[in-house]
């Protein structure tokens, strides 16, 4: 159906709550109450939603069955906590606090020393709940270091699969760790210049690892295995392995027959947990190359992973020659990992792709999804050059109609978003 042409006000509450937190607002005591109701509908908005609240909503929340998510809601609930220095406060309050008060407190410990985050952290372990300590040890990718592996060591032995699967996780992310260079060995055997040989079996050593014994449906065992060996071992192995070559090269020679897509998913796995950027450039490949036709797995949302660790530079650049080589159809998954507001020459290519489609005579409502990511992520700057686009066509409805609506609404939502940043960003506000 027809949207009209005004601003979608509450597509816009993500960005509106982001720019108050970022200037330190907090909400007039008569709206805490529609805060919490907006965090309690919808929990991407929970933790900016549960800062703007501050330490009143966290009140409320007590008094207010409805509201208690908030008091397990991560940091955005907590209220005021001492400073990381503060060894008797921060001590009282490790012991009492509730649990959005430690999860905020472990991150302000953690940010301030790594290792004191760990101490803190030990003082507790055993006695926490199963979810608790996953939670917990999540917050641990923040800051992660060499410093951290003893402390993951010990939890690879955790009554909860999910705090093993974890920890194993974070050591794999550790190059330099005991668990990645046993990774590394295994993985080491299975794949070389000769071929692919996959595990016969999954023993004892892998399954304290974290490797998976038993697959999804429809994936073989020896597969399954390989593959979790692959993403968890160092990339920097790989290039001894093949005779000193790098990143690209190693993606770009032929792989024995039914296992590369195997291979060079595990790869594009082992690259979003490393961070790497060379893996991630070489397993994305050409942006206008054909899907399947690349180097790495064909799945959008593995590019999307991979986009995720180029710089925000080459990441709108690599979306953007995407968009000019395949159009808008296959963008939207790559389009959200982009930072907003969009790069120009991001912009500009999806604006004209946009424009082209209207050219075409297609109708817009095919293009929503797109369209709605613009009226969120342009550089609302760009609004000026739209304005021709708005034009009401010569005869009333039809695809022009909805074209002209679906841009008027686009300038009407940049400029509304230009507005509403510069009210936050008043002196004194």
């Amino acid at each position: 159906g027809r949207r009209g042409a005004a601003p979608d006000v509450t597509e816009l509450l993500p960005q509106w709550l982001a720019a108050a937190g970022q200037h330190g607002y907090r909400a007039p005591a008569s709206l805490v109450p529609a805060l919490l109701d907006v965090a309690r509908a919808r929990t991407d908005l929970r933790p900016q939603a549960l800062a703007l609240a501050g330490t009143r909503g966290l009140w409320l929340a007590r008094l207010n069955p409805d509201w208690r998510f908030a008091l397990r809601g991560g940091s955005g609930g907590a209220g005021e906590l001492p400073g990381p220095t503060d060894t008797a406060g921060v001590e009282r309050l490790w012991q009492e606090g509730l649990f959005a008060e430690r999860v905020a407190l472990l991150g302000l410990v953690r940010a301030h020393e790594a290792a004191a985050a760990i101490r803190l952290l030990t003082t507790t372990w055993a006695t926490e709940r199963a979810e608790d300590r996953l939670m917990f040890l999540d917050s641990l990718r923040v800051g992660l270091s060499d410093d951290d592996e003893p402390f993951l060591e010990a939890a690879l032995g955790d009554r909860s699969r999910n705090v093993r699967a974890t920890a194993a996780e974070l050591l794999s992310a550790l190059p330099d760790s005991a668990l990645a260079g046993r990774m590394a060995e295994r993985a080491l055997a299975c794949v070389g210049p000769e071929g692919v040989t996959p595990p016969v079996d999954c023993d004892a050593g892998m399954l304290r690892d974290g490797v998976v014994k038993r697959p999804p449906a429809g994936r073989g065992e020896r597969a399954w295995w390989l593959g979790q060996l692959v993403e968890a071992a160092p990339l920097s192995c790989w290039q001894e392995r093949f005779g000193g070559l790098g990143p690209a090269e190693i993606v770009a020679r032929p792989v024995a027959e039914g296992w590369t897509e195997e291979l060079h998913a595990a790869w594009c796995r082992a690259a979003v947990r490393q961070r790497d950027p060379a893996w991630s450039r070489a397993l994305l490949g050409s942006a206008r190359a054909p899907a399947a036709a690349g180097p790495a797995t064909a799945s959008l949302a593995e590019r999307a992973k991979l986009l995720s660790i180029l710089d925000e530079e080459q990441r709108a650049a690599w979306v953007a020659e995407f968009i000019r080589a395949h159009g808008l159809s296959e963008a939207f998954q790559l389009l959200g990992v982009c930072v907003v507001p969009w790069a120009p020459a991001l912009g500009r290519a999806v604006v004209e792709a946009l424009d082209s489609a209207r050219e075409t005579g297609g109708y817009p409502w095919s293009f929503s999804g797109v369209m709605g990511l613009a009226e969120r992520c342009l550089d609302p700057a760009e609004a000026g050059r739209l304005d021709a686009m708005t034009a009401e066509p010569a005869e009333p409805g039809g695809a022009a109609a909805y074209w002209s609506e679906a841009f008027q609404r686009l300038v009407a939502t940049l400029r509304l978003r230009a507005t509403m940043h510069a009210e936050l960003a008043l002196p004194g506000r």
